[in-house]
């Protein structure tokens, strides 16, 4: 039968050559690797027919073991418990235990569940509801609504777990994103498709940060951004969720709504705690390689996210590293971090919270984290302290971009020179302090008034805080900061009030400021100089009258002293 087969037609290479090649939609081909997934290019339809029941064999806090007759569920497939009583709970398979028992992790309360239970693999990961129809709400780790706002209908569902972009498709050329904020771009700038972490305490102004970063990103490219709250507390993320309805980033009436948010509370089990960072990531993923966005990503805190994954592992059973982390903590951090990037679509720039137990720096879940950072940016509390607000510490935060053939020489050089002035005002403080500013040499004393007028420069005033303050707030380009500090540094400033620079955009609007001042200042003049004419006139009368009244007085006295004598003599007579 093989021999009477018709042989296979020759096919001549030139011709094939001149045929034009088969377009390909890369939308199209990007949501078939989103709806791939990690589900080996399985149809989503056909893995579904698959869904295997088993039962629940024990329950040990948030670990739930679950016994399956025949085939068992991949691991990372999802498993959903039938008749729960907090509704819709989902299972997440870590590992087989062996004897047809799978071990999973909760992604939610397990309190109220039983042994022989009924449990559904639904046949694939966790899947989340991406697109625009997730902005403005409040999801939480299984993509769940969580704000009371009623269902999320998205036509585009995607796995959490997805590969890292592969290395044909990334972009190689590193660039700024641009945000606005002039101690950002001009200091520290950040990279497209990099990692920024954001050190602060509490109160020195990261949230009002973090939401001016969402409506510049925005508004100056058009994005979206994903706020991820690992481990947050409620109240905060509560609050955050009202401050940006206040500030119009989150439009309720319209579909203007530039940022989803994800929860995984404080009180959230660990695995909740541990995937929400992938949900959200998700979320990014699909703005950056489908709708070709440069999408910001926040996570707060990156701590909680290692933090729930160590929980995790000590609850599988799973032999410690150091300090009691989980062995995976390399791998389950550069999993992760590794997604984030700048490809050929768009780009997933993420600033992440980074608490340091202890203020250990070489505890190892910072220590992971640091190894992954393109930028830091340091909130200072002596500078809120100030009043100067964003309140970065323009010496402690860096960038790895801040490189004369990434920013441009120009660029460079002012940064270089603005840290390095303000670092030399920062060594006479102490003098200034003890012996005070009159004990300086003259160039010291032109450093210190340069560098004071640098600090109160670096500091803006923010549109989302404009229905706190009432004053507008300002987004300057980059070259405009550069300049500006460019003409401070050499001098041009020199006899401007370094009260002009405080709270303003760029350096033409502080030299408006500075005439404004002026021009108040010598209205002030002309009415003391009217003020002090009228009192000198005053003085004068008063004077007068004072003269005139003090001679009656004496003529007065002068009678009465010669009335005493005549009726003295008159008594001597008589």
């Amino acid at each position: 039968e093989k021999c009477e087969e018709e042989p296979p037609k020759e096919v001549d290479p030139c011709e094939e050559a001149k045929k034009p090649p088969k377009e390909v939609d890369p939308c199209e081909e990007a949501k078939k690797q989103l709806g791939a997934g990690s589900t080996g290019g399985k149809d989503l339809t056909e893995l579904m027919g698959k869904r295997r029941e088993g039962i629940i064999h024990s329950v040990i806090g948030p670990v739930v073991d679950v016994y399956f007759e025949e085939e068992m569920p991949e691991v990372l497939n999802a498993m959903e418990v039938q008749d729960a009583p907090i509704g819709r709970l989902t299972l997440e398979v870590f590992s087989h235990m062996g004897n047809n028992v799978v071990r999973s992790v909760a992604m939610d309360s397990t309190e109220g569940l039983r042994r022989g239970q009924k449990v559904l693999d639904t046949g694939f990961p966790i899947r989340v509801p991406v697109g625009k129809t997730v902005l403005g709400r409040i999801l939480n780790v299984v993509g769940d609504p969580i704000d009371e706002r009623g269902e999320v209908k998205s036509d585009f569902y995607s796995f959490i777990h997805n590969d890292a972009p592969e290395l044909a498709e990334l972009s190689v050329k590193p660039e700024i994103l641009v945000t606005g904020i002039k101690v950002i771009d001009l200091l520290a700038p950040y990279v497209k498709g990099g990692k920024i972490g954001l050190f602060g305490g509490a109160g020195v102004g990261k949230t009002v940060l973090i939401m001016e970063l969402i409506n510049n990103i925005a508004k100056s490219h058009g994005g979206y951004s994903v706020f991820v709250g690992a481990g947050e507390r409620t109240r905060e993320g509560n609050d955050l969720y009202h401050e940006m309805i206040e500030s119009k980033v989150i439009s309720l009436e319209d579909e203007n709504s530039k940022v989803a948010l994800v929860y995984g509370q404080m009180n959230e089990p660990p695995g909740a705690r541990n995937r929400v960072v992938l949900t959200g990531l998700t979320i990014a993923e699909y703005f950056r390689d489908i709708d070709g966005q440069d999408v910001l990503l926040f996570i707060d805190n990156i701590f909680r996210f290692t933090q729930a994954g160590s929980e995790v592992s000590a609850l599988l059973g799973r032999i410690p590293s150091a300090v009691g982390y989980q062995p995976t903590l390399g791998t389950d951090m550069g999993t992760m971090q590794e997604r984030i990037t700048s490809t050929r679509n768009g780009s997933i720039t993420s600033v992440q919270a980074v608490y340091v137990p202890a203020d250990d720096l070489t505890d190892p879940a910072p220590a992971a984290t640091f190894s992954h950072l393109d930028a830091t940016t340091v909130l200072s509390r002596p500078i809120s302290e100030l009043g100067i607000y964003p309140a970065v510490d323009p010496l402690d935060s860096s960038s790895r971009i801040l490189d004369p053939d990434i920013v441009g020489e120009e660029h460079y050089n002012v940064a270089r020179a603005v840290q390095k002035t303000l670092q030399s005002y920062k060594s006479l403080q102490d003098i200034i302090a003890i012996l005070g500013m009159d004990e300086l040499s003259e160039d010291d004393k032109l450093t210190v008034a340069r560098a004071r007028k640098m600090q109160r420069f670096l500091s803006q005033p923010f549109q989302v805080a404009e229905v706190f303050t009432g004053s507008p707030g300002k987004l300057v380009p980059v070259e405009k900061s550069v300049e500006g500090f460019k003409r401070l540094l050499n001098g041009e400033y020199d006899d401007i009030p370094e009260i002009a620079f405080y709270m303003v955009g760029d350096a033409e609007e502080a030299l408006a400021k500075a005439n404004q001042l002026a021009a108040s200042m010598s209205a002030d003049d002309d009415k003391s100089a009217k003020g002090a004419g009228k009192k000198d006139e005053k003085k004068d009368e008063k004077k007068d009258e004072k003269k005139d009244g003090g001679g009656d007085k004496k003529e007065v006295k002068a009678e009465e002293a010669k009335d005493k004598k005549e009726v003295k003599a008159e008594e001597t007579k008589d």
